[in-house]
């Protein structure tokens, strides 16, 4: 059978650092109070000439180098965003355009901080389903334009960047010894639109609206929706927390990260951390979690990851595969 392989990784972050400390200067917080209750030290913010399409491109051509392959060789571009440069046309189509390729194909998908889930997923299918050899998969933000820098409980949560991984198609005997995206399972529900959300859009109010969000809410729902597909994903495979060699979960909240690691029986020393470093960067928090193990040596070939996350709407899910 057709595995989804990861052949290049790739990240790409603002030139800006934001620290606890220079938001207490804009905002009534404190450093203590964000690190107790989130985990986070520093963020990244864009700045002039900084875009979603602009940190995609970085990102995705630092994978295609890693790879030791060109945009000539990628048949699909999938771009994980909710902040897109530009209502229409897609952010994919923008980014296929500055990295020079003219053939193929390329599209959103928007699912929040769930985006880069669903975007492997999609890739997964594309590939074993024959329409694409190579697929670009990026998850690229600029969550700090869709903030109201007056509410304290939602603009210390959130920063900006990117990450991007190059999905090739190769044969495997259909065994969890396979290289690539083994299992995915996704899951979403509208009932809890309200508790998560953007108040804007084209349709409704005619303006970009800022981010909302009911934090408590969100934390309630969190542990038990992401281990439940996670649960499916290790049923699908056989497989078990034992089996895992990394858990890379939605860098969203060091507390929810942490509670989900004890109730699936995944040592910490097991799970990816960089919610300190990045903040919350919804669809690229994942890859650029990826990026920074694999580029430090922790994920390594052969290696068993489980990759998580939940984001507005809700959405949830889980991919494991074989790096």
């Amino acid at each position: 059978m057709i595995r989804s392989v990861v052949r290049g990784f790739g990240a790409a972050l603002p030139k800006q650092v934001m620290s606890n400390r220079d938001l207490e200067s804009r905002v009534d917080t404190t450093d203590e109070w964000i690190v107790q209750r989130t985990g986070i030290r520093q963020r990244y913010i864009a700045g002039e000439g900084e875009t979603t399409a602009s940190l995609g491109e970085a990102a995705a051509r630092q994978a295609l180098d890693r790879a030791g392959l060109t945009v000539a060789d990628i048949d699909l571009i999938i771009v994980a965003t909710s902040t897109p440069d530009n209502t229409f046309p897609a952010t994919a189509v923008n980014i296929q355009h500055r990295l020079g390729m003219s053939h193929g194909f390329a599209f959103d998908v928007q699912a929040v901080c769930s985006g880069f889930v669903y975007a492997m997923t999609t890739a997964d299918l594309y590939i074993r389903g024959g329409m694409a050899k190579r697929v670009l998969v990026i998850g690229a933000e600029t969550f700090s334009r869709i903030l109201d820098w007056s509410d304290r409980t939602t603009c210390v949560l959130f920063g900006d960047g990117a990450g991007a991984l190059v999905l090739e198609g190769q044969q495997g005997t259909g065994a969890i010894s396979d290289r690539g995206i083994l299992a995915s399972k996704l899951r979403s529900d509208g009932a809890h639109r309200e508790k998560l959300y953007v108040d804007g859009g084209p349709s409704t109010t005619g303006t970009v609206g800022y981010l909302r969000m009911e934090g408590r809410e969100v934390f309630k729902h969190a542990v038990s929706m992401i281990t439940d597909v996670i649960e499916a994903t290790f049923e699908a495979t056989g497989t078990t927390a034992d089996d895992i060699d990394w858990l890379v979960p939605h860098q969203a909240n060091r507390r929810i990260i942490d509670a989900s690691a004890k109730k699936l029986g995944i040592p910490l020393e097991k799970v990816v951390v960089t919610v300190d470093l990045h903040g919350n960067t919804s669809a690229a928090s994942i890859p650029l979690a990826l990026d920074t193990a694999a580029a430090d040596g922790r994920i390594k070939k052969g290696d068993l990851v489980l990759i998580e996350a939940m984001g507005g709407g809700f959405t949830w899910g889980a991919v494991l595969l074989r790096w």
